[in-house]
This record gives structure tokens, sequence and C-alpha cells, in this order.
């Protein structure tokens, strides 16, 4: 039986490429972590991904491997951090299905802003990302720090992707607390500000804050489907169809074919759908 999702080209807001060691995706944490189980992981959040994609072979052609699982999946553009070489690459031979981001730390604030600035001009880039637990050290949603690359973000028309909620791995998590974005909202209310990874156990003041603030969004990556979280899903089937968008986790922690398969049992309304899958991500990011 045909489903809405078989007819929509969905943009897929957090793909990546295979590698190597799946341990490469998160070497900027290594001197974050502290607990001695978290340095023996393939990925430092593995105790939460039952089937973290396995490692390719080091003559693999990534950039085809990506492209081939986007296409059996219906991915039709994937949002890929700028920067490696083969990102580069990727952008130039699939300019019609990459969409570039970068990520920007605050606590190189004039390095951040040109990191920003060269990405633009050199690759075209969509969203800037950030992790504030990841940071080291860590910077709050709201700190000073982040100010003027929301203010760089606002002068390019870029939203920033902020994780918010308790972070996977093991480390803290108040820096990421939902409260937060209130206030840099008030603060930037020309910035779209895109929440990922959940926001749990404060997805409730998610919903509200987005309710509140016409520049809020959230995205769905790090979750495989069937535990999108409730409210999340009730919030896209009533007055949240344009806050609420598809992203995954491939190759960092999901497979695109799991993902793509429990999607099908998410209770979306059948408006929803195309509104999840591509047309928010068509509007937010420009496209």
């Amino acid at each position: 039986m045909s489903h809405p999702i078989d007819q929509i080209g969905i943009v897929d807001l957090m793909i990546g490429f295979p590698k190597k060691s799946a341990a490469d995706h998160y070497q900027f944490l290594a001197g974050a972590v502290k607990d001695a189980e978290s340095k023996t992981m393939a990925m430092p959040a593995q105790y939460m991904f039952t089937e973290v994609p396995s490692d390719v072979q080091s003559d693999t052609d990534t950039v085809a491997m990506l492209i081939a699982d986007m296409d059996r999946c219906g991915i039709a553009r994937g949002m890929v951090h700028m920067g490696s070489d083969e990102s580069v690459r990727a952008l130039r031979n699939h300019p019609d299905r990459i969409i570039g981001c970068v990520d920007a730390d605050p606590n190189d604030i004039v390095g951040a802003i040109r990191r920003i600035r060269h990405a633009h001009a050199e690759w075209g880039i969509k969203a800037v990302t950030s992790f504030p637990s990841g940071c080291l050290p860590q910077v709050s949603v709201s700190d000073a720090r982040y100010y003027p690359l929301y203010a760089t973000c606002v002068e390019l028309d870029l939203p920033i992707i902020i994780n918010a909620g308790v972070p996977g791995p093991r480390v803290p998590m108040l820096c990421q607390h939902v409260e937060h974005f209130d206030q840099v909202c008030y603060d930037f209310p020309d910035l779209r500000i895109v929440m990922r990874h959940g926001a749990e156990p404060w997805q409730e003041l998610a919903v509200k804050l987005m309710l509140k603030w016409p520049g809020l969004y959230y995205m769905t990556s790090a979750f495989a489907p069937k535990y999108f979280p409730r409210e999340i899903v009730n919030y896209a089937n009533s007055r949240g169809v344009n806050k609420v968008m598809y992203a995954g986790y491939y190759p960092m922690g999901l497979s695109l074919d799991r993902i793509v398969a429990e999607l099908r049992e998410v209770p979306f309304r059948d408006h929803v759908w195309p509104r999840f899958l591509r047309e928010n991500a068509v509007e937010v990011f420009k496209l």
C-alpha cells in the first residue's frame, strides 16, 4: 500500500558520509568525555543506539555510497557539514543533492565568524550548526559568546541549528536547557533557530516556545522515528505543522533504511507529511 512519503522528495537535514571508523565522527569530543566506557565506544552515545552503521573499507567511494543510499531511500537532498575533501567533492559533483552547512564554536568568536563567512562565500552554505554541550569549555545557548555568531547569521540570512536537551554523550546538559532559547529569540527576532536532537526532557517547553516565537523550529535528528517525542508529533499534527521538520542521523548512529522504514509508522496526518519531510525545510533554509 502506498504511503505519503513515497511521493515526496525527502529533505534530510542531518546526513553524512560513512567512515572507515565510526569513531571518526566524534573525535572533537575526545577531550570532553571522562568516563572509561565512553572512551571505548565506537560513538560516545552508543549506549543509546543498538545498530550503529558499520565501518567501511578505506578505498570506499563514500560520496558515491551516500548518493546511492539516498537514492534507495527516497532522499532527494541531504544537508552535510562542509570542510572535508569528500564534502567539497560531493557538493561540486551533486549540487542538486547536497546542501552545505558549517559548524561553529563560540569559544573562538572571530575564528567562527570567519569560518561562517568563508563557507557562505565558498560553498553557499544554507545553515550554521553548533553543539553547546560539545564545546570545550561548554557554552550555553544564551551565552554572550554566541551573540556575534547569531548576529552574523542574521546578516547572512542563515538559520542556526543548535542542540537542545540532554546530550547523548556523557557531558553536562544545562547549557542546552530549552529555556535558553527564550532569551535568544527575544534578542534576535529576525534569527531562524532550529532545535535539534530532541529537546528532551523539556519537549513540552520546546512546544510552548515554538508557539511563542515565530522564528523557533524543531528537527527530529538523532531519533529513530519510533521514539519521536509524543508532544512533538502532536504539535506537528496541530498548530506546529509549519514548525517541525525531518532530520536523520545517518551514518552517525542510524541507518537510512531503518529510519525510512520506521517513518511509515509515525502517526502524522496526511497533510503533515509534505511539510515535515520537505516543505518546511525548503522554507526555513531557503532551498
